[in-house]
C-alpha cells in the first residue's frame, strides 16, 4: 500500500486517493482532516454529498437502503476521478461499509487506499453519545455495525485501532501508506466542496 499510484488520465502527475472508512462515530472526519492537514491532500466529507432526502431519513433514524446509496457513492467516485484528472490528491471521510460500496468508489480515480477505523462498539458508542451537531443518531450504530463487511484479501485496506487518538491514527495512516508530509507553511488545510472548489 505504499508508493506512487498511477498518473491521472491524460498524463498528469501521480495522485493519491485515501478513503477513511468505518461506522458513524469512529472518527473518520477528524482523522481525514488531520491527514489533509499533514499531507496537503484535499479533504472532503462524504456526508455533505448526500441529497436532502437521505439526510432527512438519517435524521429520523431510518437507515439508508442501497437504492439511496448508489447515486451518492457514484457522486463520490466521480468527485475523486475529477480531482485525479486535475492532478489533485484527495482524502475522503466515508463510511464505505460494504465491499460493493468500496468497489463503486474504486471506479473513480486510478487507485484508492482505504483506512478502516475499527474497534469495540462500546468505544464508538461512547464517542457518538458525546458528539454534538451531527444528524446521525446513535441509534443507527447497530444497523451500521450489522451492515459492515470487513475487507477481503484482495482489497487495499489498512485497519487501525479506533481507540488511538486522531493524531496517532493520522500519523499511522500517513506512515503505512507512504504519504508525503508537507511543511506547515505549505499546508492550507485544503477542503473541497462537492464541485471540487477549494
Amino acid at each position: 500500500m505504499t508508493g506512487e499510484h498511477p498518473a491521472a488520465a491524460g498524463g498528469g502527475r501521480p495522485t493519491r486517493h485515501v478513503v477513511v472508512m468505518g461506522v458513524s462515530g469512529a472518527g473518520k472526519t477528524t482523522v481525514a482532516r488531520e491527514i489533509s492537514s499533514l499531507t496537503g491532500l484535499t479533504f472532503a466529507e462524504a456526508d455533505e454529498f448526500h441529497p436532502a432526502s437521505n439526510v432527512a431519513r438519517m435524521r429520523a433514524g431510518v437507515p439508508l437502503d442501497d437504492a439511496a446509496r448508489w447515486p451518492w457513492l457514484r457522486d463520490l467516485a466521480r468527485w475523486m476521478a475529477d480531482r485525479a484528472a486535475e492532478g489533485v490528491s484527495t482524502v475522503l471521510a466515508c463510511s464505505a461499509l460494504k465491499r460493493s460500496y468500496r468497489d463503486v468508489l474504486r471506479q473513480g480515480p486510478p487507485a484508492v487506499d482505504f483506512v478502516h477505523l475499527d474497534g469495540p462498539a462500546e468505544v464508538i458508542r461512547d464517542r457518538m453519545a458525546r458528539r454534538a451537531g451531527h444528524y446521525m443518531p446513535a441509534s443507527l450504530l447497530e444497523s451500521q455495525l450489522a451492515t459492515l463487511e470487513r475487507h477481503q484479501p484482495d482489497e487495499s485496506v489498512l485497519v487501525l485501532d479506533v481507540s488511538l487518538t486522531p493524531e496517532q491514527l493520522a500519523a499511522a495512516a500517513i506512515d503505512r501508506l507512504g504519504l508525503a508530509r508537507v511543511t506547515p507553511a505549505a499546508t492550507v488545510g485544503r477542503v473541497a466542496d462537492r464541485d471540487g472548489r477549494r
